[in-house]
């Protein structure tokens, strides 16, 4: 692989391409095996569609690392600072050359998605259009940005399950709920982590703007609606018991990162607690259908 190749792929971010890749395309197999279970008729079990799904695939890994590099673009003057060593702020790429690689990226997965169906399309433009607005403007807005987060990370599997249509879109719309309501909890308190250096920086950020403290508070309510709105998958018939049992599992996590936020008011270990009931989480719905 050539050096311009990998310095490309570096400000893409393209591990984190990669798993955004693989949890949309897990999302299409979880509207799959959903709606074959309950339209047997209309979705044949042994007709999974991995043509579409590798487009999927694509789709999102190219947003994902069209998404890092201009956010990179706009966070040139913080990176110049904190992170030298970046494809930007070191010389490797150009300011311009990384924008226009941004909107290729953006033009490369999106078309992609229309190729697949318009609602797949219409989602990617949706997102791609959201993503510059969040590096342009809403990185910096106080819980806008986090819920901006929130709901990019969860339509990844809203994306991959949009290739069967408005069925899809159903099929997945609780999961699409509670991993961004988990998200959103798990984004706050990582601002509350971050809140010294934060505040050097001058950024404005949610517990900057209400104090940590409060900050915590609205995270832990989060995360409780997350784990209030857990059994619904089972309660509406979208999943069988496996599912209820092994989202306790993730409910544990939630309520330990609540735990950890409110009480002990440890922001790092209470990010981990997230992101282990969320990995919990997914495997519940993988396993309940």
């Amino acid at each position: 692989m050539s050096a311009g190749v990998r310095i490309y792929l570096e400000i893409m971010r393209y591990g984190n391409c990669l798993m955004a890749g693989f949890a949309a395309v897990i999302g299409t197999l979880i509207a799959f095996n959903i709606l074959t279970s309950d339209a047997p008729g209309s979705y044949n079990p042994e007709e999974f569609p991995f043509l579409a799904s590798g487009f999927i695939f694509l789709a999102v890994f190219a947003i994902s690392g069209a998404g890092n590099t201009i956010n990179d673009y706009f966070d040139i003057r913080i990176d110049s600072i904190n992170r030298p060593d970046r494809p930007i702020p070191s010389g490797r790429i150009k300011l311009k050359e990384a924008l226009y690689f941004s909107y290729l990226l953006f033009a490369l997965g999106t078309l992609l998605a229309f190729s697949i169906n318009p609602i797949c399309g219409f989602i990617a433009l949706f997102n791609s259009l959201l993503l510059i607005f969040y590096a342009k403007t809403l990185k910096g807005t106080p819980l806008l940005g986090n819920l901006s987060i929130g709901y990019l990370t969860g339509s990844t599997f809203l994306f991959g399950a949009s290739i069967f249509g408005f069925e899809g879109l159903k099929a997945l719309s609780v999961l699409f709920l509670l991993a961004a309501l988990a998200i959103t909890a798990r984004e706050i308190v990582k601002d509350i982590e971050d809140v010294e250096g934060d505040k050097m920086e001058g950024a404005d950020t949610l517990p900057l703007r209400i104090g940590a403290k409060k900050a915590g508070y609205m995270a832990a309510f989060i995360g409780f609606v997350a784990v209030f709105l857990s059994p619904l998958p089972y309660l509406m018939s979208i999943l069988g018991s496996r599912y209820l049992y092994l989202v306790l599992l993730a409910d544990l996590g939630l309520f330990a990162a609540i735990y950890q936020i409110l009480v002990r008011n440890n922001p790092a270990k209470s990010s981990k607690m997230f992101k282990i009931g969320m990995f919990f989480a997914l495997i519940a719905f993988i396993a309940g259908v």
